[in-house]
């Protein structure tokens, strides 16, 4: 009877072991990665005869690890570094990895016994006796169904996350503090520009002044160049207020106060060389970009702790064990005749739970499935900022040419008027005009070259802070901070 009755029970415990298996096995998501980004071969048509400019110059000799020293720019470099070094929501995101690895080593001493030391004095009345004890104790939860295991794995996943999260941080901080030094430095240039334009104002001011006390010329030639002299000016405070936000915001992402620092007044030349940044393949943004490594190591953790909660239905074994001894002294505590051990067995199975383990699966598959949405995203995203950022380059350096020829042309416009002005065969609206038409000119190709700067730098930090090597490449070592 006994022998049926074990060759009964036999399969059932092997199909419960079996169905027990802790955490599903991992499918990675199918991502339909295209062959190419579309933008890194497209052309800018610039005129209806079909000419077309191009950006085709490759970057393989360039760094890839500290992307920043592609652009040779000294101060940039120190900026990154100090940043690097002070930054407070850096900080914060390193404490969070130390915070995730330390609950990952907790989960980990689940697979070793706990063992503990107890020593007890207590006096009894009324028989004004004291009794001494010392005991040894051992536990060890038996994983028979990976609850255990799973646990730890989605521990260590979640540890992974925080890494991939702090290296995610630090490329956006990298990247924050070279658009904030280009956008200062583009400002620079601006109110380089801005303070030509009022210097030149000036002067037409105090020649027309002159010109008026003679009597050549009428109110209305002073009253004007007295007007675009005034708004010049004007233009000259605005900039010097955004220059004055983006010092602040510099500021904070270093780790310094606002009112002391100053950052040095650096134009951005009309020569500036700006790395050009291959993109690479599309199925490589897949191993650069922290923040999809972090969407990753997500859905790992989330498939893991469905383990954790399957477990939760099926039989839990601990095993115990302690031994001491008592005595009215401590000396007689550690003889031979004052031992007592006990060893045990807990086997607890749930019964009835209202539904709240079989609630828990579903609540873990669950969480799997958002987390495997938002990986999906997020690769969604990562490769849409790269090509808006290929887009971007491209765009605006065919921009700028056209820019640049607008810049020659408006000049000798300039100088042109001025000529036939100071010859008195045009009026000095013409000579306005086109003063005007040269100084938007060159204000909009520093802007342009501005947005240069700022949209590499974008298209960088969009291919996880380089365009070849992986993203854990360029993070500096979490145990160098």
């Amino acid at each position: 009877m006994r022998s049926m009755i074990a060759r009964g029970v036999a399969p059932l415990l092997a199909a419960l072991l079996l169905t027990a298996c802790a955490a599903p096995t991992f499918k990675q998501p199918a991502i339909d990665t295209p062959a190419a980004f579309k933008e890194a071969g497209a052309e800018v048509k610039t005129a209806p005869d079909g000419s077309v400019w191009r950006v085709a110059r490759q970057a393989e000799q360039q760094p890839r690890g500290e992307w920043w020293l592609a652009f040779q720019d000294p101060r940039l470099t120190e900026l990154v570094d100090e940043a690097t070094r002070n930054n407070a929501s850096l900080a914060v995101a390193a404490a969070r990895v130390k915070q995730a690895r330390a609950i990952a080593g907790i989960a980990q001493a689940d697979r070793v016994p706990q063992v503990g030391l107890g020593v007890q004095a207590q006096r009894v009345r009324p028989a004004a006796q004291t009794s001494y004890s010392a005991s040894l104790s051992a536990s060890y939860e038996v994983d028979l169904f990976g609850r255990v295991g799973a646990n730890i794995e989605a521990a260590r996943q979640d540890a992974g996350a925080s890494e991939a999260s702090y290296r995610s941080v630090l490329l956006s901080l990298q990247a924050d503090v070279a658009q904030t030094w280009f956008r200062l430095r583009a400002l620079d240039a601006e109110l380089a520009t801005v303070d030509s334009a009022v210097r030149l104002r000036e002067e037409s001011v105090r020649v027309n002044q002159r010109r008026f006390d003679l009597g050549d010329i009428g109110e209305f030639d002073l009253t004007r160049a007295r007007t675009e002299l005034s708004a010049t000016r004007a233009e000259a405070i605005g900039l010097q207020r955004q220059r004055t936000n983006a010092e602040h915001a510099l500021a904070v992402l270093l780790g310094r106060p606002a009112a002391r620092f100053t950052a040095i007044t650096s134009p951005l030349p009309d020569t500036v060389a700006l790395p050009a940044i291959p993109a690479g393949l599309p199925s490589s943004l897949l191993e650069r970009r922290p923040d999809i490594a972090a969407a990753q190591r997500a859905m790992e953790a989330a498939n893991a702790r469905i383990g954790v909660a399957r477990a939760a239905m099926f039989p839990a074994l601990s095993l115990n064990a302690a031994g001491g001894g008592v005595g009215g002294t401590m000396a007689d505590v550690f003889n031979w005749s004052s031992r007592s051990w006990v060893l045990g067995a807990l086997l607890s199975l749930p019964i009835i739970d209202g539904g709240r383990n079989k609630a828990n699966v579903t609540r873990s598959e669950a969480v799997l499935e958002e987390s495997v949405a938002a990986y999906r995203e997020q690769v969604l995203v990562a490769f849409a900022e790269v090509e808006d950022n290929l887009a971007g380059v491209r765009i605006l350096a065919a921009q700028g040419a056209q820019l640049d020829e607008a810049v020659r042309s408006a000049r000798r416009s300039a100088e042109l008027a001025r000529k036939l002005y100071d010859a008195g065969r045009s009026s000095y609206l013409d000579l306005l005009d086109a003063q005007r038409n040269l100084a938007t000119s060159e204000r909009s190709a520093v802007q342009l070259r501005g947005n240069q700067a700022l949209t590499t730098v974008a298209l960088i930090r969009a291919l996880g802070g380089g365009w070849d090597a992986p993203a854990q490449e360029a993070a500096q070592p979490l145990a160098a901070r």
